[in-house]
């Protein structure tokens, strides 16, 4: 199956002068080896996952996406946000049931230190617009439950995010004086 076919794409981009553009970064994405393809678009796929636990995919979290599936995939600016924008619909579309079974494809895929990776990179997302809302959180606890990782890891990663954690915002900080901030 070609990623176009995977990422549900039709051959004719039509005569759109961005129909160029997509079909050469489809090809780029096609050079890909089959299992980098399919661990970046289980990636991307869980990313949007946490995106959208509330049901609206923002800027913020778009562009984080973005940045994320670059970075991971050794990918250009254009490549990133077309599998991002695939991802987005994919997760709006297929929701649940998709969502357990990509993260538990990647459980089986993924190495310790990528799983540890990921669950960082959701925190990230669900940062992205400022607060992680505790549905995001939750969300994540579920994916890295789903990935079989440790407690005390999910608590290690999360434990770097808790000045965005919105359960707790507003909440006077133990590292700052009263009166320091």
């Amino acid at each position: 199956m070609s990623i176009a076919r995977w990422l549900g794409l039709s051959g004719d981009a039509g005569s759109e002068p961005d129909g160029e553009v997509v079909r050469r970064i489809i090809a780029e994405l096609e050079s890909l080896d089959r299992e980098s393809a399919r661990r970046l678009a289980l990636f991307a796929f869980v990313l949007a996952r946490v995106a959208n636990v509330d049901l609206d995919i923002d800027a913020a979290e778009t562009a984080e996406m973005e940045r994320l599936i670059r970075s991971h995939g050794h990918l250009s600016a254009a490549q990133a946000a077309l599998v991002a924008q695939i991802a987005k619909a994919e997760n709006r579309l297929l929701g649940p049931t998709h969502n357990f079974l990509a993260a538990r494809e990647l459980r089986d895929l993924a190495t310790e230190q990528e799983k540890l990776d990921l669950l960082e990179c959701l925190f990230a997302v669900a940062a992205a617009d400022g607060s992680i809302s505790s549905a995001e959180e939750e969300e994540i606890r579920l994916v890295s439950r789903t990935l079989v990782l440790r407690e005390a890891d999910y608590l290690a990663v999360r434990s770097r995010f808790s000045g965005m954690r919105a359960v707790l915002q507003g909440w006077p900080r133990r590292d700052v004086p009263p009166g320091a901030a």
